[in-house]
């Protein structure tokens, strides 16, 4: 393991050094890494941004598309032939067809390259052409990007904080039932390791449901090829000491076997080579959630950031040789769930996560921003007149019935602590508010030429991961 740990490093060495030969020869390639959490609409965001930045009509505060630097914009074959394409063509089709439909979530990593032709501006704009930029897109589960956690932990601390997270959600108290009528020091009976596992990983599934974002490990939830396998048959334990041979000791055999060869791989493999990195959050679905599903997020986007901070794990410190990831956007979703009026607010609350985040990881090194967007816009804004005065609402066609409804989700604090502080003080329910969400389909669609889809700050967000190399 010694020896093979020494190759890996050396043959790491060697292709930042051959990065670093060949880039000003080469075309320059920018890798931004898409992940979110709890259904926070990846797989939309990749297919709106690459018809947005192939039809740059509505991108007017992406500076390189509203100058006209970028000249033209196409895809092409994706450098990495051992991932999956994705499959942006069948996306977009669904979301603009007469009858537009959500795509699939994402389940597995996947890749697209675009690429972009781009007039140089400035002083030295006259003296060269146009030059080539490649776009290379890694979309992969925001599951997966937690576990990055795991790698720090023993079993025996990732139990702890495990059952302690249990308690009281949903789910968990059937998985700490399970638990109770189980020896963890008697000699292992696979039965019993796939009860336990059963169990915790339903638990797991319920929380997500119920808008929780730390749901670790992440394969539990996306199994993939890996389902039944023992990689994936273990769940936590009291602690205690375990003798060979026993159910604990093989759980925490497994445990580490998972880090090893599902975690590691990963963040070997694809994590450490991404440029920029977006984040893509569901506020408003934890805040409906309650003050659990907020505090439970709010550690989530610390964990996140931990991820980007590598010299803690030995581990991390050899993957990051050579490269840094320059810029991280965390972005609250389904801004148009709002009217205009109450968008300072959601960003303000993300804001304050965000702020929070860095202060618990300590974290240094990458720009970071957040900002309230929408990938499609699925609603328009009306104001209705109530019965305590006009109402600023928005109006969309409900998923599955298909009716037009107008929706008031509640007003947002323009303070962010009348949501953290309770969030923080362990309440469950709000006070003073109760807060909405629903579920809109995708609206028809009618494009004009040079029009991407529809969006809210989808051009600002595509400034800040990329205007500085564009």
């Amino acid at each position: 393991m010694v020896l093979a740990a020494i190759a890996d490093q050396i043959t790491r060495s060697v292709d930042i050094v051959t990065q670093t030969l060949t880039a000003p020869f080469s075309d320059p390639v920018i890798r931004l890494g898409v992940t979110g959490l709890s259904r926070a609409g990846k797989t939309v965001f990749i297919t709106s941004l690459v018809a947005n930045l192939m039809d740059r009509g509505r991108m007017p505060q992406m500076q390189a598309a509203a100058n006209g630097a970028i000249r033209t914009a196409y895809l092409q074959p994706q450098p990495n032939d051992t991932l999956p394409r994705f499959e942006y063509e069948d996306h977009l089709r669904r979301l603009t067809s007469p009858t537009p439909s959500w795509p699939e979530g994402t389940r597995h990593i996947s890749e697209l390259r675009l690429s972009l032709r781009v007039q140089p501006t400035g002083l030295l704009s006259g003296l060269s052409g146009p030059r080539t930029v490649h776009l290379d897109i890694v979309d992969y589960p925001g599951e997966w990007l937690l576990d990055l956690g795991l790698l720090d932990v023993s079993f025996a601390q990732w139990s702890k904080l495990a059952i302690a997270r249990a308690t009281g959600r949903p789910g968990g108290d059937d998985f700490l039932k399970a638990l109770s009528g189980i020896d963890a020091t008697a000699t292992l009976d696979e039965g019993d390791a796939q009860t336990l596992a059963k169990t915790y990983t339903a638990h797991l599934n319920a929380s997500r449901e119920a808008g929780f974002s730390d749901c670790t490990p992440g394969r539990f939830l996306l199994p993939g090829d890996l389902a039944g396998s023992p990689v994936l048959t273990f769940a936590p334990l009291s602690v205690g000491a375990y003798g060979r041979g026993s159910l604990g000791r093989e759980l925490e055999r497994r445990f580490e076997s998972y880090k090893r060869n599902i975690v590691k791989p990963f963040f070997r493999d694809h994590f450490s080579k991404i440029d920029r990195q977006v984040v893509l959050l569901d506020v408003l679905g934890a805040i409906h959630a309650g003050p659990p599903a907020v505090a439970d997020l709010r550690q989530a986007m610390a964990d996140i950031l931990g991820a980007f901070r590598p010299g803690r794990n030995a581990f991390l410190t050899r993957i990051f040789q050579g490269r840094r990831v320059e810029k991280i956007l965390f972005a609250a979703t389904k801004a148009d769930h709002l009217h205009h009026t109450q968008h300072p607010q959601l960003t303000a609350i993300t804001e304050a996560l965000l702020r929070e985040a860095r202060d618990k990881a300590r974290f240094a090194g990458a720009q970071t921003a957040a900002m309230a967007i929408a990938s499609l816009r699925t609603t328009v804004e009306q104001t209705v007149q109530h019965q305590d005065g006009p109402l600023n609402v928005v109006q969309g066609q409900l998923l599955g019935s298909g009716k037009q409804a107008a929706f008031y989700p509640g007003a947002l604090p323009t303070d962010p602590n009348q949501l953290l502080a309770p969030a923080e003080e362990g309440a469950q329910k709000w006070l003073d508010a109760d807060y909405q969400v629903m579920n809109f389909a995708p609206a028809p669609l009618t494009l004009r030429p040079g029009d991407g889809p529809p969006h809210i700050r989808l051009d600002k967000a595509a400034e800040f991961l990329l205007g500085d190399r564009l």
